[in-house]
């Protein structure tokens, strides 16, 4: 359950800088740095051994519906290797990484990258940002015994799946964006909403907590279309929401809300008359900047995640000199280092022996907030607690952070969303 007081009670909100979040720059074939050592159980996976050498693979979109993700998640990945392998790597090795492709649910490349990682012997596998993607693979990566550990995962339904102790995240649970988006939507004054939901595991389950909080507000969710958003044609669905004349219009999905948008539009249902509200699977700088100006000017999106300070942007950009996105680039350097860190505790590279200690190194211990500080006090033979970039993380029995943060972001005349958030709000996940 969420425990996370509804707008004008005390949450913790905080009004701050922001991630900018514009999509830009590449993300990585195959490449290598390289470290980390040895051996055995846990949970119900295979026994698998170590062989001295961590070595993470990374599941990202280079192509597909959440390509804009990519960049600033290999980023977040190749930052946290880059001061890992300087500080030692992990157990007097360099940590060897591997970059893959993860697409989308249209097509077979998420499994062919994972069949390719497990081959190159990944201890760990980082990924996928899309939360189907990462259900379509999540039977291969435990069931090798290889720790699953995706920093954009948002669906509900990696909370009780079968991981065999091994699958973990930086991201929230969509009951926490979907809490703080039906907040905000019946903050905004919206007694009629309208919900237009991608249909997957992703968009369903948000659909579904933000349609619970917006009822739970006062408000009527008047018309609800979960789609297809491999249609060619939206119209069929707008009309249904144009029917209902709702104030506030919910936009959950990919890439193709760019279609929806247009077709909003075309049918009388501007952001200028209706209040618009996305999500972080659309919410982009990317998407939108070629309609015409002003047509997503006031939109409010949610993106997990707290502020990324302008120092971490600042390591971001020395690694890819490109990116202009930040989204999930903390959440995947805290995975990277995490996982850096729970290998150095289980003294194995193994993936069960990793999974085993990744609670352990999150919470309980003392504080450390970067990988030579936390690893020196490790060796020291201390219990720490890693707080992260993307927050306190400190994981629960289901792998999920107990605490997570949820920006809320609004666009301008340009159609991009601005780089200072409107503010946060932190809320306890128990479970």
């Amino acid at each position: 359950m969420i425990r996370i007081a509804p707008v004008g009670r005390a949450l913790a909100v905080v009004a701050a800088t922001s991630l900018a979040l514009t999509a830009c720059g590449g993300g990585g074939g195959d490449t290598a740095t390289q470290a980390s050592q040895s051996a055995a159980p846990a949970s119900s996976a295979p026994a698998a051994k170590g062989d001295g050498t961590l070595t993470l693979g990374t599941l990202l979109p280079q192509t597909g519906s959440l390509a804009f993700l990519g960049p600033p998640e290999f980023a977040g990945v190749d930052l946290a290797l880059k001061e890992i392998n300087e500080a030692g790597g992990v157990l007097g090795k360099p940590v060897q990484k591997f970059d893959t492709d993860s697409g989308d649910t249209t097509t077979n490349i998420a499994s062919q990258s994972v069949d390719k990682l497990l081959a190159q012997k990944a201890d760990a596998i980082i990924g996928a940002a899309s939360s189907s993607v990462s259900e379509s693979v999540i039977d291969k990566i435990t069931g090798a015994g290889v720790v699953h550990f995706s920093p954009a995962n948002t669906s509900d339904k990696f909370t009780t799946i079968e991981d065999k102790g091994l699958y973990f995240r930086t991201s929230p649970p969509d009951k926490l964006q979907g809490r703080v988006l039906g907040d905000l939507i019946v903050a905004d004054g919206n007694d009629t909403v309208g919900i237009m939901a991608m249909q997957d595991s992703y968009g369903t389950g948000l659909a579904d907590q933000v349609q619970k909080t917006v009822t739970e507000g006062g408000a009527e969710v008047v018309e609800r279309v979960d789609y297809d958003p491999k249609a060619a044609d939206f119209s069929a669905d707008v009309a249904k929401l144009k029917a209902k004349n709702p104030k506030g219009i919910v936009l959950i999905g990919f890439e193709e809300t760019a279609k929806v948008v247009q077709e909003l539009v075309k049918q009388g249902l501007p952001a200028d008359k209706h209040k618009w509200y996305m999500v972080d699977g659309n919410t982009s700088n990317t998407n939108y900047v070629k309609m015409p100006k002003g047509t997503l000017n006031g939109v409010k999106g949610t993106i997990p995640g707290a502020a990324a300070p302008e120092e971490f942007q600042k390591k971001l950009t020395g690694v890819d000199p490109d990116l202009e996105d930040f989204s999930y680039a903390p959440e995947s350097y805290d995975a990277a280092n995490l996982i850096a860190l729970a290998a150095e505790a289980a003294k194995s590279d193994a993936g069960v022996d990793i999974a085993a200690k990744l609670a352990e190194v999150s919470k309980g211990g003392t504080k450390c907030k970067s990988f030579k500080e936390c690893v020196d006090l490790l060796k020291a033979g201390t219990d720490i607690d890693y707080d992260g970039v993307s927050g306190p993380v400190e994981f629960n029995e289901a792998g999920d952070p107990a605490v997570a943060t949820i920006g809320i972001y609004q666009y301008g005349d340009d159609n991009k969303y601005a780089t200072k958030a409107l503010e946060y709000r932190t809320g306890n996940i128990a479970g």
